[in-house]
């Protein structure tokens, strides 16, 4: 009896004690790295499922960050993972393994990659994989050494008969790569896929930086054992900080198809993506490889720091892509972590997912990417509804019934008119994300904002809203798309920030704008403009959960807009882990 009432006080006194040393804000992606050391290994007894998604990727308990190494091998697709075992914050990183077949029902293996070795005994950090001739897959990621220094590694399955690669064996002879006195090894990680050249020579860059300045530092090898670096950076951005986790790969001009990496032509652009430590958020650029003097130079219209293009301009982090020989098509995995508390991941027992993954390829213009969730999640679609012809005139608002709401696949497209009405652009308004702060759901405009209550509670005391406004330029309206998440619950001790980003569509000629969004009991991710536009944010209703959940089109603008059509599925739950 007194020992049980001891181990009650002493989880109550660690939570209490957690609240105050750790606070109660939290950004989407900042603790990558963080230690908390006294809750690394502390488990909760009973893990919770409030608020945790039915078709989103994540492990039955504890703390998951970056997606690594995926992978497509003997008809089989492979998810590594940073993961803690013991714990819902980050620590005693491993790389989980889970497969399927689907991309939607996943299965978990014994861990891949742990620390076991000199060269990782501290920390096995994230990588990537690559397909060796042969069909031979091998996997570069970061160790920690003793000196806690970051150095690059290989490893191999240690049987290629088996589809599930449930063994992993790491040479000796690792590291492969260490870093020079030219090099910050303490900002030196995350090893891309690698590609070969046409002289038969493995690249792969490595993410890093010098002072502010972040690099995608190559280097170059014949056997895929032994690593020269290159006298100067594939490329670099002054004043962005470490790059971590870079993703380069090509991209056809041509066709929606897939490339694989080391593809190279007249027809192909790069895309060279980084995530920016400085920021907690990603860009990329789409741009020229120049193999014969081993620079990438992004096209002069992409931007080239933190204001650049994002896959996702929301709580998404750490993203991985791979080729996909089976279906011809890039797969983009990212990682979308809490926004609530540190203290309430400790007492739920778990903490992050996986956005659910996405095919992207370059736009018609060649300026951007395009992304959309893979179609196999379509196999998760029940109950439909449908409506057409909707008007929804100034403070109009309509109903979507008939189906659970709170776990959700819908699409809309809403026909735009009245753009005279639309309010004024001005040229100073260069962050998407603040300007959708400034004008919310509930600030009405003239074309806008109008979009999708989602997550609504029936009094709407709780609404997540995502929505669209139209501004007047000189030469082309300007639309924007937000993410308002600050009426989304009626807790306490939760990160409500706005997310947005510009859409690149002409609305004057196309008259309509389209909406997808997958809402998963505390996840929202939106595509607007057929994938040009994409938002992820986390929240955490307390009155909208489950049947409780409402979904609703609205309008707050002056101009009225009328949905054409929209359609609604109720999704099923797969085999998660």
């Amino acid at each position: 009896m007194g020992m049980g009432v001891s181990k009650v006080l002493h989880r109550w006194v660690l939570l209490v004690f957690l609240v105050l040393l750790v606070g109660w804000g939290s950004r989407p992606a900042d603790a990558s790295h963080r230690v908390y050391p006294t809750y690394q290994t502390y488990e909760a007894e009973k893990v919770s499922s409030n608020h945790r998604t039915a078709y989103h990727f994540q492990p039955p308990k504890n703390w998951i960050n970056d997606p690594n190494g995926p992978l497509y091998y003997k008809g089989v697709y492979h998810l590594f993972y940073q993961y803690n075992p013991k714990g819902a914050v980050w620590g005693n990183i491993v790389w989980a393994h889970s497969v399927s077949t689907d991309l939607v029902n996943w299965t978990p293996l014994p861990p891949a990659i742990y620390p076991s070795k000199p060269f990782d005994i501290n920390g096995c950090w994230s990588g990537s994989a690559t397909i060796l001739p042969g069909d031979r897959p091998a996997i570069l990621y970061t160790g920690i050494d003793p000196d806690n220094r970051q150095v690059q590694n290989v490893a191999f399955p240690k049987d290629l008969s088996d589809p599930y690669l449930r063994e992993w064996v790491k040479p000796d002879y690792n590291p492969v790569i260490s870093p020079d006195a030219s090099i910050n090894a303490s900002a030196f990680r995350d090893p891309t896929t690698a590609w070969m050249d046409r002289d038969g020579q493995w690249n792969v860059v490595v993410g890093s930086r010098r002072k502010h300045r972040g690099m995608a530092v190559l280097y170059q090898s014949r056997d895929f054992v032994n690593w020269v670096k290159v006298k100067h950076p594939l490329h670099s951005s002054a004043g962005t900080g470490m790059w971590e986790c870079p993703d380069f790969y090509p991209v056809s001009r041509r066709h929606r198809n897939g490339l694989e990496t080391s593809v190279v032509g007249r027809e192909v652009k790069h895309v060279l993506k980084v995530s920016l430590d400085l920021t907690r958020y990603e860009y990329y650029t789409v741009g020229r490889y120049h193999p014969g003097v081993n620079r990438y130079v992004p096209d002069p219209a992409s931007i080239d720091d933190h204001t650049g293009l994002r896959y996702d301009y929301g709580n998404f982090y750490a993203s991985k892509t791979f080729y996909d020989p089976e279906k011809k098509r890039r797969v983009l995995w990212g990682w979308s972590n809490e926004s609530d508390s540190r203290s309430i991941d400790v007492s739920k027992g778990w903490a992050g997912i996986q956005a659910i993954p996405r095919t992207l390829w370059l736009d018609e213009g060649g300026k951007q990417l395009v992304q959309w969730p893979v179609v196999e999640l379509e196999k998760l679609r029940g109950k439909k509804v449908q409506v057409h012809n909707v008007k929804l005139r100034k403070e109009g608002r309509f109903e979507v019934k008939g189906i659970l709401s709170s776990q959700a696949d819908v699409e809309v497209t809403f026909q735009v008119s009245g753009l005279e009405k639309a309010e004024p652009f001005d040229p100073s308004w260069k962050d998407p994300q603040v300007l959708c702060g400034q004008k919310g759901a509930d600030v009405g405009g003239g074309v806008g904002p109008f979009g999708l209550w989602v997550l609504a509670s029936g009094d709407f005391r709780e609404r997540t809203a995502v929505f669209f406004r139209v501004f007047r330029a000189p030469h082309k309206h300007v639309v924007l798309m937000c993410h308002d998440p600050s009426s989304s619950t009626t807790k306490a001790d939760v990160w409500k920030p706005s997310f947005g980003g510009f859409v690149d569509v002409d609305i004057r000629k196309e008259g309509k704008i389209s909406l997808r969004n997958l809402i998963d009991t505390s996840v929202v991710e939106s595509f607007g403009a057929g994938g040009k536009t994409c938002i992820t944010s986390r929240v955490y209703p307390v009155e909208a959960v489950g049947d409780a959940a409402h979904l609703y089109a609205f309008n707050n603008g002056e101009a009225t807009v009328r949905i054409s059509h929209l359609k609604a599925w109720q999704m099923g739950t797969p085999m998660m882990n």
